[in-house]
């Protein structure tokens, strides 16, 4: 039941993007086409889950046992950075194929501040291994779900008059308001 409840929690109501405003920026810049929003979800959940993992592991048994809180940040900077260097090297090698579907998303998601949040949020709310494997999957799913509604709604738009003021970057940062609003109506679920 706890892990049904964090999942609904990541999801919906303490949406990564849209509630706590982390990965703003793929939320914004890779939100104009379905596809490649797709590609952008599926990418930010394989790195977000690993990156969750290891650094919960450094975290539990490099920077805890050496009284090393201090280095957490930039550590898990690092580690994000190392892991999508290697994530891409694996992909290059392994399955061309997935690599060039994701390659233009891969370095991206080093700069994804959602990775880094989670990995820090994990380490606040004392989850064990499995709780954060859990609630990284669940942010993952959150971001996609965002990402997601918010390229079709993009889509929609593209195919609508409007004034010109409103074109381009106005239109899109009311309707991520109103996306953002839609998902406070599950505040009250957990």
């Amino acid at each position: 039941m706890e892990y049904i409840l964090i999942f609904i929690a990541a999801v919906f109501v303490n949406n990564i993007v849209l509630s706590q405003f982390l990965g703003i920026c793929p939320f914004l810049g890779v939100s104009k086409k379905i596809d490649t929003a797709l590609g952008m979800s599926g990418a930010v959940a394989f790195v977000l889950t690993i990156a969750t993992i290891v650094t919960y592991l450094v975290q539990v048994y490099v920077l805890e046992p050496f009284d090393l809180g201090y280095m957490q940040t930039i550590s898990f900077i690092l580690i994000i950075a190392a892991l999508v260097q290697l994530v891409e090297i694996v992909l290059k090698k392994v399955s061309p194929a997935l690599y060039q579907a994701l390659g233009v998303f891969l370095p991206l998601i080093t700069t994804n501040c959602c990775v880094l949040g989670v990995a820090i949020i994990v380490h606040q709310k004392d989850f064990d291994l499995l709780s954060s494997v859990v609630y990284a999957i669940s942010c993952a799913v959150g971001f996609a779900l965002a990402l997601i509604l918010f390229a079709g709604l993009r889509e929609q738009l593209s195919l609508t008059r409007l004034p010109k003021a409103m074109a381009g970057t106005p239109i899109a940062f009311i309707v991520a308001g109103i996306l953002a609003m839609a998902f406070m109506g599950f505040s009250g679920i957990c």
